[in-house]
């Protein structure tokens, strides 16, 4: 890292680009250091197939983890929940920026919601979690698997070209930081549809052993958002105590309310034909704690049966 600013790693994709921009700028901004940015191939923008079989949570992470590791970069950009759980050696997530809105959120034709689509409305989404959720909600759906960056899954919904869709699914989050809000026809609440472990979030990664005098270090200090970081603790701790993946139909939502912290979970048949909800939580709350609620939620629903109903490898 020079004295006179740090690089930042990040995907080419639009949403990737603006997140890092965003993220680097607050950093810059807070730390008092300049900052460029580097572009980084990953796997998962070369492979082609459905997403939750082509590695999983770390198909975007591991190219840019090794581009901080070797020192080619200071900083990498995640989304949270493109991260896997495992921690890596040599590497912290340093700071999570307040997230974003963190619910799913229905793109459909003609200002449509999920209750109006037809019957046997065609609703794309690569995600598991939201495939299995969106049967037990609308059985007769027809689901349609789907690759791609935010403008190409928008533009398959009619009557766009090719228009072969009724609707999309995607985050919330990713649509606001794109100023695309307005192609969102319906916000999908908890109570429809809970979000992944640590959706809206970003994580920025660097070496454990970054100086903690440089300004990088103290503006990653200053952005860290202690709220958001209890979340999606609590969130994370769930997917890793049930061993699951991106692949997995699992989602979960933490919130802060009045001091206390506030957890719900989703495990789903991949059919969505049964879905096994659990909810807790811890009043005054700290990272430990957060950590624990996470556990506690899993190990119960575990315990009545989650990793048969999921098709977990436990």
């Amino acid at each position: 890292m020079s004295a006179d600013f740090f690089t930042v790693g990040t995907r080419g994709s639009q949403l990737a680009m603006t997140q890092t921009r965003w993220a680097a700028d607050a950093v810059t901004r807070a730390g008092g250091v300049p900052h460029e940015v580097v572009t980084v191939r990953t796997e998962g923008d070369v492979l082609t197939g459905p997403l939750s079989q082509l590695g999983g949570t770390g198909v975007f992470a591991t190219a840019l983890r090794s581009r901080v590791l070797d020192g080619d970069v200071d900083l990498a950009v995640h989304s949270l929940k493109d991260l896997p759980t495992a921690d890596v050696e040599g590497l912290v997530v340093a700071a999570l920026p307040e997230r974003e809105d963190p619910r799913d959120a229905l793109c459909a034709r003609d200002g449509l919601t999920l209750e109006e689509l037809p019957e046997g409305a065609a609703v794309g989404t690569g995600s598991p979690r939201r495939v299995a959720q969106l049967r037990a909600l609308r059985p007769d759906l027809r689901i349609v698997d789907i690759r791609g960056n935010v403008g190409t899954r928008l533009n398959r919904v009619a009557p766009a070209d090719p228009g072969d869709l009724d609707a999309v699914v995607l985050a919330a989050s990713g649509l606001i930081r794109l100023g695309l809000e307005g192609r969102i026809t319906q916000y999908l609440d908890p109570h429809l549809m809970l979000p992944a472990p640590g959706q809206g979030a970003l994580a920025l990664e660097v070496r454990a052993d970054l100086d903690p005098d440089t300004g990088l270090a103290r503006g990653l200090t200053a952005v860290d958002h202690l709220p958001t970081r209890l979340d999606v603790t609590a969130e994370r701790t769930v997917l890793a105590t049930l061993e699951a993946g991106c692949a997995a139909p699992v989602g979960t939502y933490a919130r802060l309310v009045d001091g206390v912290l506030e957890l719900e979970v989703v495990v789903a048949d991949p059919d969505g034909s049964e879905v096994m909800r659990h909810a807790a939580s811890l009043p005054d709350a700290d990272l430990e704690g957060a950590a624990a609620l996470g556990a506690h939620v899993a190990q119960e629903l575990l315990g009545n049966g989650a990793g048969r109903l999921a098709r977990l490898s436990l």
